[in-house]
C-alpha cells in the first residue's frame, strides 16, 4: 500500500493504493468491518476463539480477510485508474465505528467519492452474491420504559400501585402498534428483549418495573411513528392505573440504503465473478452501520454466500473460508469496473 493510516474513529485502519495512472481523479472506498462478539464459541474447531466469552461469530473475520487478499491484488497489479480506499472499519456490532470514523473525516480526509461494503450470508450458496437497490436492512432504535408505582406487600394489593401489573399491559398494548397503527405493507418490528423489577421477593409489589426494547424500521416516517406510539402508549396506560411511566428512546444505526446506481455497478462486478446475481432480495430487519457510510457517500452493500452454515451471531456459526476467493475478486472486479486503466 502506498499508505496506510491508523488511529481513525479510535481504532480505524485505512490503506491507500494509488492505480498506476490517477488522471481520473476519482477514489472508490471499500469497506470491511473487524469485530467480534461477545459469545462463547461452541464450533469445536482448531481455530475456535481462545478467549473466553469472544468469538468471530458473524464473519468480520472474514470479511477482513477478503479485502486484505483484494488490496494485495491492486497493489500488485494497480491495473486502475485512481485511487483506492480500504475501510478496516471497527465496532460495527453496536459501536457505531462506521460513523466514529465519519466523525473523524474519513470520507473528506481521503476524497472518496463512493463507498462498497460485503457481508457473507448463511444459507446463499458459497460463491453466490445478493443484492437490492433502496432499503436493504433496516434501522436500529432502542428504548427503554420505567415505570413506577408504589410499592408495598403482596398481600395487600390495594394499598399499592402494582408496577408488574402495569408494565404487563403496556407490554400487550405495544403489540398493537405493528398490528394497528402501521400500513401492512410497510415494515416495523417491536420487541420488549427485558423485563425486571426492583423486587426479589415473591411477596412484594415491586415500586418499579423496568422494560426495554429494540425497534427495527425501514424508513424514517416509521422511526418516527414507533417513537411517536410507544411514548403515548406508555405514559397513558400507565396514567390510568395510577402509576407514571418515563420512556427513553434512542436513535440507532440508520437504515442502510444502497444507491441505485452503485447497486447495479456492484451487481455487474459480481455477476462478472458469479456469472448470476440475485438483484431484488427482500430486506432485512438487523441493522448495519455501514449505513452511515452510504449517508455521507453514495455506494452499495452487497450479501455474500456462506453456504448452509449456522446463522450468523450463533454460537455454533463458522465462516466459510470458501467465499474468500469470490470475496476479493468482486472487490477487484469493482474497482477495475469503477476506475477503468487508460490504455
Amino acid at each position: 500500500m502506498d499508505e496506510v493510516v491508523t488511529g481513525i474513529g479510535g481504532t480505524g485502519l485505512v490503506g491507500v493504493i494509488r492505480g498506476r495512472a490517477t488522471g481520473s481523479g476519482r477514489t472508490v472506498g471499500l469497506r470491511a468491518d473487524m469485530d467480534a462478539l461477545p459469545i462463547d464459541e461452541a464450533t469445536g474447531l482448531d481455530y475456535a476463539s481462545k478467549t473466553p466469552g469472544k468469538m468471530h461469530a458473524c464473519g468480520h473475520d472474514g470479511h477482513t480477510a477478503i479485502l486484505l487478499g483484494a488490496a494485495k491484488y491492486l497493489a500488485e497489479t494497480r491495473n486502475f485508474d485512481g485511487t483506492v480506499v480500504c475501510i478496516f472499519q471497527p465496532a460495527e456490532e453496536g459501536g457505531a465505528g462506521a460513523k466514529a470514523m465519519i466523525d473523524d473525516g474519513l470520507m473528506d480526509r481521503f476524497a472518496i467519492d463512493e463507498v462498497y461494503g460485503l457481508h457473507n450470508a448463511p444459507g446463499l450458496p458459497p460463491g453466490e452474491f445478493a443484492i437490492r437497490p433502496g432499503p436493504l436492512q433496516a434501522s436500529a432504535d432502542e428504548f427503554r420504559i420505567t415505570v413506577t408505582g408504589r410499592g408495598g406487600h403482596a398481600a395487600e394489593p390495594h394499598r399499592a400501585v402494582d408496577t408488574t401489573l402495569v408494565a404487563c399491559q403496556i407490554v400487550v398494548a405495544l403489540q398493537s402498534v405493528v398490528s394497528r397503527s402501521v400500513d401492512p405493507l410497510e415494515s416495523l418490528v417491536l420487541t420488549i428483549g427485558t423485563f425486571r423489577t426492583d423486587s426479589r421477593a415473591s411477596n412484594v409489589i415491586p415500586h418499579q418495573a423496568v422494560m426495554e426494547g429494540t425497534v427495527r424500521a425501514l424508513d424514517a416516517a416509521m422511526r418516527d411513528l414507533a417513537e411517536a406510539r410507544i411514548k403515548t402508549i406508555a405514559t397513558a396506560t400507565a396514567a390510568a392505573y395510577g402509576a407514571t411511566a418515563e420512556v427513553a428512546y434512542e436513535r440507532g444505526y440508520p437504515v442502510t440504503v444502497n444507491a441505485a446506481e452503485n447497486t447495479d455497478h456492484a451487481a455487474r462486478a459480481a455477476e462478472a465473478v458469479a456469472g448470476r446475481v440475485l438483484r431484488d432480495i427482500k430486506p432485512i430487519m438487523p441493522a448495519e452501520d455501514f449505513s452511515y457510510m452510504l449517508e455521507a457517500r453514495p455506494g452499495a452493500y452487497i450479501f455474500m454466500g456462506n453456504g448452509d452454515t449456522a446463522q450468523c451471531h450463533h454460537p455454533a456459526y463458522d465462516f466459510n473460508d470458501q467465499a474468500i476467493p469470490a470475496g476479493c475478486s468482486y472487490f477487484v472486479t469493482l474497482v477495475e469496473n469503477r476506475l477503468p486503466a487508460t490504455a
